[in-house]
């Protein structure tokens, strides 16, 4: 009877945890819309992406397994007997993943081989039992064994189930385990059935890594003080970056990578531990090979629970409570209340820096919780860090030098890591307090401007530091590398405010459970903005960089504008923000614009063999209308505000302010293009930009009529509209024209931008869209008949 209520006791406790996990799952990726009466006046909040997380899900788990199956062929080429990839004919060249597949097909996995891979399952074997311990579960209150206790079941069963709920329950180690799992069983010649083989491995390892976090985290919490947990888990947390990465670097062929020498050194003994164990078993020469390995990875795991569960037996002998909840009582040390206060390190340092009360709430909370400084400061620099260690960059930076663009990428990853571990966390680490800042004499939105600075400030430190140390080693002003500084430099504020502005629409402040309460979806967004970004760094021409740069600072401008609309309805389960044109709105239309002029343009070329300017032609008058149409149907649909209109005042003053407007714009045109002239620089970039054999016939409608009918709809009525809502006029009239002069040939940004700055003014001034138009054509029509005259 004792046994059977074991064994219940053990499968209703995994069940529990499983269907923990399946809820989490669903909450933060398939959220329904909830059942609360919508207000009349506002649509109902939307939570979606679940094709974005199953796509994500594919992709990491397509990009760990081809990780580990580089590793297998790598280890292969490196460590096998006879140098199998070098075996190749003479004058022919060679495909080493090729030669090391086909060199395991015919003899199998040497000891040297084995032994490596041993050591790098191993590596990931920890990882599985530090990355849960560096969780916030460690430092949080372990309710759920408080809980359990009271049932009516011996200790030692719910011990027994509660290795066996971590064990099923634990999706870092799966994949961790699975992934190598898989390439090994493949060029073992499991084939098709490699997935069950990895599953089987992980099912005997996970138990054991259960056993080894389950007698950590429990000893730990009945010794240390909740403060000190938190120092531990960030610990924890830190160290298993590491191992993660030097385990992902067997598969780097370089040989300045730091996992080299230690695959060839990798001890025999390894195959005795229960990861070695489980290679072995994979990897046997025959069935009596393979079943010794894994009957004795059986007599491992039993004698691991065994003497497991005696260990916990003993450490909870006394309870499951080791000391009160209140931090504020020590087991020794404690001071009377006529005891002076010991100095505060940090208010020392923190009342050095200038700061709004608001930051100075931040700050005292980041240098109270030590986790989320861990988390937010170091995390970064030991997440790039152990990437640069493990494939060998650091060792080849030190004998041939690092280059501006290299220094430029790390300094601009370790600052986009920290902020999207800190500024990205704004309104989630706010929990349910969130409601307090509402309460402030002060609007939120100057809030999170306030928070958005600071993380800023704090973020330029890395790239400040390293360029500092990179302008000094160089023997001369190294006028890159000055560059580059400055492009990063530049782009950290704005993606301060990126990190803030997605962190608004990512959290979800009434989820009862932390974990749901931010949307992995804008994560990914971020990330990807980010390595845009890092694009610009890495480009070679300046006008690339210089188009990154504006486009990211519009970027910033359209996520916060959503952001700030948003701010009212945080905490109101059903109501958004009611529909209005905003700065996003433009963003997307002059995408869509370009994307369907390139696609209309090489299907009129390749398909239809049009000639070069009736192409042009036709699919910038095609592009400007699909998109004219489809935000006139999205406008009526939801009922938006703010919509522009063609005409706004007086016909004969709208008159004067588009013609008297766009000659001022058409002289600084022509003399610009008269300069061009003198210095003889126009023919080549005209070569290069105009296209070939454009004719008056086609290049006249083109940009007289086409282009300020769909331009100056998209970038005045939608984006230069969008950010007047939020900004004075000369700043969005900047801006609005400075994106509108990137899409134009590099030759034609300074004039286009004052044509953007013009065609602001008239529409800011006529109250529609026919003074812009007008002043649009005069220039197109001044500029492109002198150039045709000249």
């Amino acid at each position: 009877m004792s046994a059977v209520v074991t064994w219940r006791a053990i499968w209703l406790l995994s069940r529990l945890r499983l269907q923990r996990l399946s809820n989490l799952l669903f909450t933060i990726r398939f959220r329904r819309q909830p059942a609360t009466p919508v207000r009349a006046a506002t649509p109902a909040k939307r939570r979606g992406g679940a094709i974005l997380a199953i796509l994500m899900l594919v992709l990491m788990s397509f990009s760990f397994v081809n990780i580990a199956r580089q590793s297998v062929l790598t280890l292969e080429c490196q460590l096998a007997p006879g140098a199998v990839c070098a075996q190749a004919a003479p004058g022919r060249s060679t495909d080493d993943e090729a030669l090391a597949a086909g060199a395991l097909a015919r003899e199998g996995y040497s000891a040297p081989v084995v032994n490596a891979l041993a050591l790098q399952l191993g590596l990931l074997f920890l990882t599985s039992v530090l990355a849960p311990l560096g969780s916030k579960e460690l430092a949080s209150a372990d309710w759920d064994l408080e809980w359990l206790v009271t049932f009516p079941v011996r200790r030692r069963a719910l011990l027994a189930a509660r290795i066996a709920e971590r064990s099923v329950a634990n999706p870092t180690g799966l994949i961790a385990i699975m992934a190598p799992s898989v390439a090994i069983a493949w060029y073992a010649g499991f084939r098709w059935s490699a997935p069950l083989v990895a599953l089987g491995a992980a099912a005997l390892l996970l138990p054991i890594a259960a056993v080894l976090r389950t007698i950590a985290d429990t000893g730990l919490r009945m010794s240390l003080q909740p403060s000190q947990l938190r120092n531990l888990q960030a610990l924890c947390g830190v160290l298993s970056l590491p191992l993660f990465y030097l385990a992902m670097a067997f598969g780097l062929p370089s040989a300045g990578s730091i996992a080299a020498p230690l695959a060839a050194g990798a001890p025999g003994w390894l195959a005795w531990t229960p990861p070695g164990l489980a290679i072995g078993a994979i990897t046997a020469a025959g069935p009596v090979q393979g079943a010794q390995s894994l009957g004795l990875l059986l007599a491992e795991l039993a004698a691991c629970i065994i003497f497991g569960l005696a260990i916990l037996d003993r450490q909870l002998r006394h309870g499951v409570v080791g000391a009160g909840v209140r931090e504020s009582v020590r087991k020794s040390g404690h001071r009377g209340p006529s005891a002076a206060p010991a100095s505060d390190p940090a208010r020392t340092w923190i009342a050095l820096l200038p700061r709004s009360p608001v930051q100075r709430r931040e700050l005292r909370l980041l240098s109270r919780d030590r986790n989320f400084l861990v988390q937010s400061l170091l995390m970064p620099v030991v997440i790039v860090g152990s990437q640069m260690l493990m494939n060998g960059s650091l060792r080849s930076m030190s004998t041939t030098g690092i280059s501006a663009v290299a220094l430029g990428l790390i300094a601009f990853g370790v600052s986009a890591y920290m902020l999207m571990l800190s500024a990205f966390q704004t309104i989630n680490n706010e929990g349910q307090v969130l409601w307090l800042l509402y309460t402030f004499p002060t609007t939120l939105e100057q809030v999170l401007k306030d928070k958005a600075k600071l993380w800023a400030v704090l973020a330029l430190a890395y790239p400040l530091i390293l360029f500092g140390v990179g302008l000094g080693m160089a023997s001369h002003l190294n006028w890159q590398m000055a560059g580059v500084a400055v492009l990063v430099l530049a782009g950290i504020p704005l993606y301060s405010v990126i990190a803030v502005a997605l962190g608004v629409f990512a959290s979800d402040p009434l989820s009862q459970d932390v974990r749901t309460r931010l949307s992995p979806s804008y994560v990914y967004l971020y990330m990807l903005l980010a390595s845009l970004y890092a694009y610009g760094i890495y480009a070679r021409a300046w006008w690339q960089s210089l188009v990154v740069l504006v486009l990211t600072a519009g970027l910033a401008q359209a996520f916060w504008q959503k952001a700030r609309d948003a701010l009212p309805y945080l905490l109101d389960p059903a109501a958004a923000p009611p529909a209005r044109v905003s700065t996003a709105d433009g963003m997307i239309a002059v995408m869509l614009f370009f994307v369907l002029q390139a696609v209309g343009a090489l299907f009129m070329v390749h398909v239809l063999h049009m000639d070069t300017g009736a192409t042009l032609l036709v699919a910038f008058a095609l592009a400007g209308a699909v998109v004219y149409l489809l935000a006139r149907l999205i406008y009526w649909r939801a009922g938006t505000a703010g919509v522009p209109a063609l005409h706004g005042g007086g016909a004969v003053a709208t008159l004067g302010l588009g013609v008297g407007t766009g000659m001022l714009a058409a002289l600084f045109g022509v003399g610009y293009v008269a300069i061009l002239r003198l210095t003889h620089s126009l023919p080549a970039e005209l070569a290069a930009s105009a296209g070939p054999h454009l004719s008056a016939a086609w290049l006249l409608p083109l940009a007289v009529i086409a282009a300020p009918l769909c331009e100056e709809f998209i970038f005045r009525g939608l984006l230069f509209g969008g950010l007047r809502r939020s900004m004075n006029f000369l700043p969005a009239a900047a801006l609005s024209a400075g994106l509108f002069a990137i899409v134009h040939p590099p030759v034609s940004i300074v004039p286009v931008f004052v044509l953007g700055l013009c065609t602001a003014f008239a529409y800011e001034r006529g109250k529609g869209l026919l003074a812009p138009m007008l002043v649009h054509a005069v220039y197109n029509a001044a500029v492109v008949g002198c150039q045709m005259l000249w």
